[in-house]
């Protein structure tokens, strides 16, 4: 298994575009309100991978620097927004970003912090940040709740060699408080959902970087596992993965 954060995801670019969920609409209204978001504001998303984080900004009017250290997913990433002006692609990450001092008015990241080595990543945010210096940090946690998702936990308690160690769902309260101090920092939840059919969970469960690799040992056995499941909970072809966008907002 790939120990390098900056590469975990480089043979599984497609599955990740076509299979990784979207972020609820919701949450740039939330930012409008709560943080001063703006479509007039610049926003640095560290960890930009293929975009999904930054269409919801772009939407919203704002600019955004994408800031994504493995090649094959910025490339992706900016290939799939080539048509968005406000757009920049940078190669980086978020520890060096490579943006200017002051630069930006947020530094949002999505499905990415947990990645982040967090003491060196919260000075180089403070460098590159304007004042008041908004920090906005995001899950799409998926529930595991009822017979589906809990026997689809299991399998990838059992299958899946390192899924505790980057399981993104150690990411609290404690872990916000120490990285914005106390008092600074304030979350949301936004609901969220996708359904599959067997080809598409599959290719949802590969997209993750703890789903064993093709041509492991593990691979045909865990395919197997959860084409049973999907046949045991699946109505009329489909099954449904339910999630709970977590939305951590501070400044630094």
């Amino acid at each position: 298994m790939e120990t390098d954060p900056a590469k975990r995801f480089s043979s599984r670019v497609a599955d990740y575009v076509r299979y990784r969920p979207s972020y609820p609409p919701e949450l740039a209204p939330w930012l409008a309100a709560g943080c001063g978001l703006t479509p007039q504001s610049v926003v640095a998303d560290i960890g930009s991978g293929t975009g999904f984080f930054a269409v919801l900004f772009l939407r919203f009017g704002c600019q955004v620097f994408g800031v994504e250290p493995n090649r094959e997913m910025r490339e992706e990433g900016a290939r799939i927004l080539a048509q968005e002006p406000r757009f920049r692609s940078c190669e980086g990450r978020a520890e060096q970003t490579g943006l200017a001092d002051q630069a930006v008015d947020f530094v949002v990241a999505g499905q990415a912090f947990h990645w982040f080595d967090r003491p060196a990543a919260r000075e180089e945010f403070r460098r590159i940040l304007r004042a008041p210096a908004w920090v906005v940090l995001a899950w799409n946690e998926r529930l595991v709740e009822g017979p589906f998702l809990e026997a689809y936990e299991a399998i990838l308690q059992r299958y899946s060699a390192d899924y505790q160690a980057v399981d993104h769902r150690r990411m609290d309260a404690g872990v916000m408080e120490e990285f914005f101090g106390a008092g600074r920092w304030k979350e949301a939840a936004f609901p969220n959902e996708q359904r599959f059919n067997l080809e598409s969970l599959l290719g949802r469960m590969h997209s993750s970087s703890y789903a064993p690799p093709a041509g492991s040992e593990a691979y045909h056995a865990v395919n197997q596992e959860v084409a049973r499941v999907f046949a045991e909970n699946q109505e009329e072809g489909l099954v449904a993965f339910r999630y709970s966008t977590k939305v951590y907002a501070g400044t630094l």
